[in-house]
């Protein structure tokens, strides 16, 4: 008998939503009648999710949505899934389906979209183009397009930004890039709006791209913001590179690590070796790990004394 296969799906749309607590309502009720589970925001300019489950049932999935009167024609991008991406489903209601704080309608003004195929293309013929990353500064350290412009913001809301960086590229060819499309018509959107003339957003993100030319000229693993943390196709080519490198002795690696101080968490790229030996956690620097031992989080992770 073969083995039961998960699989998880990446997907947004940008479409006006009267009552997105309705929506809110149907997403919970049919994710739970198919066992997903994963995050999905809703907003009124849209909706954007990620779920897993068994890949009969993100099929059943998929096929609700793409009948449904307000989705039709959504997107899906799919990976293989673990049975263990997300530990359970959420799904709210919030101002915004990608957090930027800026008055953009991707529905209205956005860069045009550039097709994996065509942008392999322009790369392989040496077009003059500017990939601009615009991801967050610690999903690109594990993998990036080659000679791209990292966008330098740590949150998404910081947007702005990036322009001081890209001044002197407002007459260039522009691609931005993201995971899966969806914040590229946000920041595409933006750039036109200060003065960008020649802008395009990856269509359908990184990880279709990846899917389709894997390990050209994308180097290193995919961010993603599941339990899998990294994620790459045909990892075992020869091709494949590491790019990453570990937050304190530098070394090649893309294992992603929280800093364990509560207060701190900084999400970074750690090798095995520079796990704390004495306590066997791991600390982005020393003065985490001497604000932890002096934590209430400390005492309460010690045992009871007998």
């Amino acid at each position: 008998m073969n083995p039961q296969k998960y699989q998880v799906l990446l997907f947004y749309k940008y479409i006006k939503i009267d009552n997105p607590q309705n929506v809110l309502t149907e997403q919970k009720t049919l994710c739970e009648e198919l066992n997903l589970k994963g995050r999905i925001i809703i907003a009124q300019e849209g909706i954007n999710g990620t779920v897993e489950g068994l890949e009969k049932d993100t099929k059943k999935y998929m096929a609700i949505l793409r009948k449904s009167e307000l989705f039709q024609g959504i997107n899906f991008k799919k990976s293989a899934g673990s049975g263990v991406a997300f530990r359970k489903l959420i799904v709210r209601v919030r101002p915004e389906v990608v957090t930027v704080r800026i008055k953009i309608d991707p529905t209205k003004i956005t860069g045009k979209y550039i097709t994996s195929e065509k942008l392999h293309n322009w790369i392989e013929n040496k077009k003059e183009i500017y990939i601009v990353d615009m991801r967050n500064d610690y999903e690109y350290i594990s993998g990036h397009f080659e000679n791209f412009i990292p966008s330098g913001i740590h949150n998404f809301f910081d947007l702005p930004d990036v322009l001081p960086k890209l001044q002197h590229l407002k007459n260039k060819t522009i691609i931005t890039v993201c995971t899966g499309g969806i914040r590229c018509e946000k920041a595409s959107g933006f750039l036109l709006m200060n003065g960008f003339k020649d802008v395009y957003q990856l269509q359908d993100g990184i990880q279709t791209y990846m899917e389709k030319y894997p390990n050209e000229h994308f180097l290193g693993k995919l961010y993603v913001f599941d339990n899998r943390l990294t994620l790459a196709f045909n990892a075992d080519d020869p091709k494949h590179k590491i790019v990453g490198k570990c937050f304190n002795c530098q070394v090649s690696c893309d294992t992603y690590v929280n800093c364990e101080y509560d207060i701190c968490h900084f999400h970074h790229i750690s090798c095995k070796d520079c796990i704390d030996k004495e306590l066997g956690l791991y600390f982005c620097n020393k003065e985490c790990k001497e604000k932890y031992l002096k934590s209430p989080q400390f005492q309460k992770a010690q045992p009871a004394s007998a």
